[in-house]
């Protein structure tokens, strides 16, 4: 993993370049969508997730949850990404879910730089990217 100096304005800067966040979620979406339908279903999505380990862990530590527990944060976290109730979440839906929690990270990071360690190949890295050519 990277180490690299990180702040909100790197972030919010890379989801404000439309081409470039489009491009970056573009990727992402069809590595997510492993039926090639265009669209993510509650399955694929949980999937991804569960492979990132973003609801399992706080600050790279595991957090004690219930398989019932952990079935209702994912649920929750569809609900929220599916806008429409359509039972799938489309590409529009993804990038403006994906848009909230980067511009969240953002405000989280401020405007000091802080050295962080970003996974090979995540988001965090194509926002860094994006900055280095700026």
């Amino acid at each position: 993993m990277p180490l690299v100096l990180l702040d909100g304005s790197t972030v919010r800067d890379f989801v404000k370049d439309e081409q470039a966040f489009q491009e970056a979620m573009k990727s992402r979406f069809q590595e997510m969508d492993l039926n090639e339908d265009g669209s993510l279903s509650r399955a694929e999505l949980r999937s991804a997730f569960e492979r990132m380990r973003l609801l399992e862990c706080s600050l790279g530590f595991p957090i004690s949850q219930t398989p019932a527990q952990l079935n209702a944060l994912y649920d929750s976290v569809f609900e929220k990404f599916d806008t429409d109730h359509s039972g799938n979440v489309d590409f529009n839906e993804f990038c403006t879910q994906m848009s909230e929690i980067l511009l969240a990270i953002a405000d989280g990071l401020g405007s000091s730089p802080i050295q962080v360690l970003i996974e090979e190949g995540g988001i965090l890295q194509d926002a860094v990217k994006h900055e280095e050519t700026a």
